[in-house]
């Protein structure tokens, strides 16, 4: 599959940690906080460190209240909703994340897009899934672990997507609330199961939120890292196609 490399072989993973990354992460920071950023607005960086930005945009998959709003706004360093509400449309968040990559030392800015539906919302307007299905990059799957049904109709929603007529796109399931032990309905045989099932990973989010980055640096970098795979693959792809029809 083309998303799959193993962590840490194209990003590196702990960049984020360096001294060397604190001039490109200000630029998403404001006193210590994430900055928020519009649909026409990007970090702006000095002229001698001068970054190209790649442009992806994300759905975020799942059933009712297993937290896809909360991880969009978790992803983009904005307030989380102290209560549950469904979205009642179609809700997009810019996030930007600085990575630099393993084999060139090259600094890249992911510009991630993130779609939220709510269920409901897709079930009402047929023009939705549509709208979030066209020119997708990538689909993140959400359940929580506190939640047995919502990891159960994974397997429904992965197999949607896959038989829907949308071009490669990466596929990345998330398992939310993954701190809550005492309510945990979801056990690792079952998390592995789906992993050897579907050969996709599952990357696990607790409900702490932390103050740094470090909370979302693993999700963001295994999500850029599936991403710029993906892109070099299909660019590969490309070129051989081109090489062959000039024969």
């Amino acid at each position: 599959m083309a998303q799959t490399c193993p962590p840490g072989s194209i990003i590196v993973s702990d960049w984020h940690l360096s001294k060397e990354s604190k001039e490109y992460f200000n630029k998403i920071l404001h006193k210590k906080r994430r900055r928020k950023f519009g649909l026409l607005e990007s970090p702006a960086m000095p002229p001698h460190l001068a970054v190209d930005t790649v442009h992806y945009k994300v759905f975020i998959c799942g059933r009712s209240g297993v937290g896809k709003t909360a991880l969009a706004a978790r992803l983009a360093g904005t307030n989380i909703p102290n209560t549950h509400y469904e979205t009642k449309g179609i809700e997009t968040t810019m996030v930007y994340w600085p990575a630099k990559l393993r084999g060139s030392g090259k600094v890249l800015f992911f510009c991630l897009q993130l779609w939220d539906c709510g269920e409901n919302a897709l079930r009402r307007f047929d023009h939705f899934l549509p709208s979030c299905q066209e020119q997708v990059d990538a689909v993140l799957f959400l359940f929580s672990f506190t939640d047995k049904t919502s990891f159960d109709d994974l397997s429904n929603q992965i197999a949607r997507w896959t038989d829907s007529p949308v071009g490669p796109f990466v596929k990345v399931v998330v398992g939310t609330k993954f701190d809550l032990f005492m309510h945990c309905d979801v056990t690792e045989r079952d998390v592995r199961n789906l992993e050897h099932t579907w050969s996709l990973p599952v990357l696990r989010l607790g409900g702490e939120v932390g103050d740094g980055l470090a909370d979302v640096a693993p999700l963001l970098n295994r999500l850029a890292e599936a991403l710029w795979h993906q892109d070099c693959v299909a660019a590969a792809a490309s070129g051989l196609q081109q090489e062959t029809e000039a024969l």
